[in-house]
Order: structure tokens, then C-alpha cells, then sequence
């Protein structure tokens, strides 16, 4: 059900970082980071099935990513959520923009949770079409850490604590040094531990909820393997250097192999 955790303008020499689990059956086809369409405006995974993303970047300094919100009922027809941040990386609205637009068109989605931000202006934006359907709204996003689990953002979900103390003692260990992307993602973003029963939200049934309760989701639904697919970072320092880093697990004739890519740019000036 995917997690992630940022800091967002709390770091003298990184005004953004990320880490992020996307989880998925391993069957849904999926496509590693890469630069779209050859025309390298878009910086992401890509889902072979509905042809968004869960988190993207591009050349001029726009970041969007996305989970699903855990909910009992869904839409039987919905628009795909992974559309969305694909439209706002595209787009030369503002995040406060986009964000109006998006709760224009929120019925249209199952549950959502997403984040818009231009490092060029220093605008993060939070938008989500739950909890309270009738009254939606979005928030611009304050300087600090944050975890984005599959409730509100911030929402103190045992593994979103976790991962937040976590994070926040593997930044304090590092200060103002460069932070190894590859050893974050290694070291934050496999924990298999898993909540006790008293610590489940109680949104579905603890069978479905206890497998998900773990950072890193090793598990199966209707005998059809489900988890963590791909693990992300993506770091922008204060010279405006992007890193964005994936290890992805490739199922070659049903052989689980991790594999990873690193992708390096400079955000242009417009």
C-alpha cells in the first residue's frame, strides 16, 4: 500500500529528500526509472497497467507522489490515481493550482493521498480526497519531516512511526555530510518488522492489515504474491543537483531479482 518519508526545507544543503516503498502484486507489470518518452521530461517508474506513477520529477524542478488511502469501499469505475502525478509534472500550474483542480475531480478517484511541490518556488502542496468526501481540501506542507503512509499525512500509524524515528536518526547521524542514497534505502527502507494487533488502524480485516503493517511488505493476497516492488529516493540539494535512486525487483521467468538505477540532473532555471 506504499509508504514514504521526506524533509522538506529542514536541511541547510538539501531543501528536499525522499524515501519511498511502492507496494503491488508482483504480477502488475511495471517499468523501472527512466526518463519518458525520449524526450526527458519526466523522471520516474512507470505502472504497465494504468500508465501513471507513484513518484516522479522533472528537468524544471516539479516533484509529485502519490499512495492510496486504506478505505473498506472503492469506486467501481475510477479514474486511475497514478494519472495524477503525471498531470501535474506536465502542467505549468502552481501546486496551490493544481491542487484546486484535483479536489475538483476527487470523486472521480478511489482514495487518495498526493504531494506537489516546485523546488523552484519552495511550494509544497498535500492534497487528498478523503477522509471527508464533502469537504475536501489541501494544505500547503510545512518545513520538517513527514510521513506519508495510507491515512492523512501524519497520521500516527505505528509504521509511520517507525519510519519517521527512523529517518530522523539516520539524518542526526549524518548532520551536514552527504547522505549515502543507496545505504538510506538499504538501511531505512527494508524493516520487515510488523505491528502488534493492538497497534492496527482496524480499516480492514487484521489478515489483510498485519502483512501491510511492516516498511518492506512480503506477503500474498488470493494466493497471488504481494509487496514492496520498488524502493526510492530522490534528493535534491541546495546547488539544485537531483538524484533520484530505485532498486526494483525484476521478475524474469518468475526468478526474483533486485536490481537498481541512479539517475543524476540539474534542475534548469527558468
Amino acid at each position: 500500500m506504499c509508504i514514504s518519508v521526506f524533509m522538506w526545507q529542514a536541511h541547510p544543503n538539501y531543501p528536499f529528500m525522499i524515501l519511498s516503498n511502492r507496494d503491488q502484486t508482483y504480477s502488475r507489470p511495471t517499468y523501472p526509472l527512466a526518463w519518458w518518452w525520449g524526450e526527458e521530461t519526466i523522471l520516474g517508474g512507470k505502472d504497465g497497467l494504468g500508465g501513471g506513477t507513484w513518484m516522479g520529477s522533472s528537468r524544471n524542478g516539479r516533484i509529485a507522489f502519490l499512495t492510496n488511502f486504506r478505505e473498506v469501499e472503492t469506486l467501481p469505475h475510477p479514474r486511475t490515481r497514478g494519472e495524477l502525478p503525471i498531470r501535474f509534472l506536465q502542467s505549468n500550474e502552481s501546486p496551490q493550482e493544481f491542487a484546486e483542480q484535483v479536489l475538483r475531480e476527487g470523486h472521480q478517484y478511489s482514495g487518495f493521498n498526493l504531494v506537489v511541490a516546485d523546488i523552484c518556488t519552495s511550494t509544497m502542496v498535500y492534497v487528498s480526497n478523503r477522509p471527508d468526501r464533502d469537504n475536501l481540501s489541501f494544505a500547503l506542507v510545512t518545513p520538517g519531516i513527514h510521513v506519508l503512509a495510507n491515512a492523512s499525512l501524519d497520521a500516527p500509524w505505528a509504521k509511520a512511526e517507525r519510519m519517521r524515528q527512523s529517518f530522523e536518526e539516520f539524518i542526526g547521524e549524518y548532520g551536514e555530510s552527504d547522505f549515502p542514497i543507496k545505504e538510506m534505502v538499504e538501511k531505512l527502507m527494508t524493516n520487515r518488522v510488523r505491528d502488534e494487533e493492538w497497534m492496527l488502524p482496524g480499516v480492514q480485516p487484521r489478515e489483510r492489515e498485519h502483512p501491510l503493517s511492516a516498511i518492506f511488505v512480503e506477503t500474498e493476497f488470493s494466493s497471488e504474491p504481494y509487496g514492496t516492488t520498488n524502493s526510492s529516493a530522490l534528493l535534491v540539494k541546495s546547488n539544485k543537483e537531483v538524484t533520484f535512486y530505485e532498486k526494483y525487483l525484476d521478475l524474469n521467468q518468475d526468478q526474483k531479482q533486485w536490481k537498481d538505477k541512479m539517475v543524476t540532473y540539474k534542475i534548469s532555471e527558468r
